[in-house]
């Protein structure tokens, strides 16, 4: 699981305790997002009438008289499903940065109609909440938990509204997420025959080719997963996260860290030791909070690790939107990191 931004290094896999929150009763809806139009085809999703049915990736057989019109979303999971046709009427998770703008997770949604519920870890207004009269709750999972669904308050949420999760982690690679991802959205009335859903898949899948053949072309390139903060440099292992697991499925070699945290997703390396492993290619968590390579130029110890020095850095997607035309970008960026890079490790 990615690293929360407010949770301890020990804590990554594990959603915190939060102050609980009081429920009032709820209010009139309030408006949603439109995302843009699908274009045609005759795959319309859900049936227009009659009860909506949906098995989630933690088992859950969710039932509702009809198809939910008011649902609430983790960020970039929202973000995925407006990418497929389907507003939500409000976000939890990381979806404003502190000068105002969208963050990285919020895709293309325009966040000035979507109602915050939450903008860091373990923060949910279940007032909020509750006044949007929500008929479903969607979220990603990486360990059997609700991304971004506090602790605390969860018993609260799920009393207003069922839940529906993504599996992303675990067992679970890139390109199945995203087709979970996808039969969720099309289960919500998503035109799956649209030709951009349509153009953005055979995007995707070219664009998984280019890493195979990048791979193949450029044998040997070592690729290190890190994250950095002010005391600390995580080294992220492949065997965990859905993304990673897939790159390694189409031959990214991969630098795997020795001794793992209680979740099994990272090494927490002191920056005095942030050098303990050689790499060629750095991917580096390009998420809001987390230290950036113009930051990180102040840790003498990052400055003199070999892919650093060659300047071959790529940011990593460390929570990536799941739709096949956000993760066809990444792996196109990642291609071109693989076949461009020297070995220098």
């Amino acid at each position: 699981m990615p690293k929360s931004r407010t949770s301890s290094p020990t804590r990554r896999g594990f959603i915190a305790a939060g102050g609980a929150l009081g429920l009032v009763a709820a209010l009139a809806a309030c408006g949603g997002t439109e995302p843009a139009k699908g274009d045609g085809g005759k795959d319309k999703g859900a049936a227009a009438s009659g009860p909506w049915t949906f098995k989630d990736d933690l088992g859950t057989e969710l039932s509702l008289p009809a198809k939910p019109k008011n649902i609430v979303a983790f960020t970039g999971t929202a973000a995925a499903l407006y990418d497929y046709g389907i507003p939500v009427k409000g976000v939890f998770g990381p979806t404003k940065t502190a000068d105002g703008k969208p963050d990285v997770q919020a895709g293309s949604m325009d966040i000035s109609k979507v109602e915050i519920l939450g903008n860091v870890y373990d923060e949910f207004n279940v007032e909020k909440y509750a006044a949007l009269q929500p008929e479903l709750l969607v979220t990603n999972s990486w360990d059997g938990t609700l991304w971004y669904v506090p602790e605390a308050s969860k018993d609260k949420i799920l009393k207003l509204a069922p839940a529906a999760a993504v599996k992303v982690g675990g067992d679970v690679t890139l390109d199945k997420a995203l087709e979970r991802t996808a039969d969720l959205a099309k289960s919500l009335g998503a035109d799956m025959n649209a030709k951009t859903t349509v153009d953005a898949k055979a995007r995707f899948e070219a664009a998984a080719a280019k890493v195979r053949e990048a791979t193949k072309a450029n044998p040997g390139v070592k690729v290190l997963v890190g994250s950095g903060s002010a005391d600390l440099f995580y080294v992220s292992t492949p065997e965990t996260s859905a993304d990673l697991k897939y790159f390694k499925q189409l031959g990214v070699e991969f630098v795997t860290p020795e001794k793992l945290d209680e979740g099994g997703f990272f090494e927490s390396l002191s920056w005095e030791n942030a050098g303990k492993y050689k790499a060629d290619v750095v991917l580096l968590d390009n998420r809001t909070g987390t230290l950036q390579p113009e930051e990180l130029k102040a840790k003498a110890t990052w400055a003199e690790l070999p892919a650093v020095k060659a300047g071959q850095i790529t940011p990593r997607v460390t929570e990536p939107i799941f739709s096949y035309a956000k993760c066809a970008q990444i792996l196109e960026d990642l291609a071109k990191s693989i076949q461009s890079a020297k070995k220098v490790s």
